[in-house]
């Protein structure tokens, strides 16, 4: 069992930046954050299989990056130039497939959410 503990979440502007982290209780090979948005599926943002080169949802490239800790088991979400579509509920997740992709099916674990909201 891991357990799954985001932070960082909050409001900002447009144009804005904020980071979020996620606290791992143990590793896992690859780890991920999707977003919410209530009435809509869930969406992946952005995900990372052990030392491979990360992979973003075409919505956040260029904005949005994604790096982890190993030693520290921390997972971040750095978010650059925030749009108001980008305010959600943030969830990082955690599997240990080495093929997961930015699918809510391919992640076991899952944090509790941390919201953002971006105002115009």
């Amino acid at each position: 069992q891991v357990q799954l503990v985001e932070s960082g979440g909050g409001s900002v502007q447009s144009g804005g930046s904020l980071r979020l982290s996620c606290a791992a209780s143990g590793y896992t090979y690859s780890m991920a954050w999707f977003r919410h948005i209530p009435g809509k599926e869930r969406e992946g943002v952005a995900g990372i299989r052990g030392g491979d080169t990360p992979i973003y949802a075409d919505s956040v490239k260029g904005r949005f990056a994604i790096s982890r800790d190993n030693a520290k088991n921390t997972l971040s979400l750095q978010m650059n130039n925030l749009k108001p579509e980008d305010t959600a509920m943030y969830y990082c997740a955690a599997g240990t497939s080495p093929f997961a992709l930015l699918v809510p099916d391919d992640y076991t674990w899952w944090g509790q959410g941390a919201q953002v909201t971006v105002s115009s």
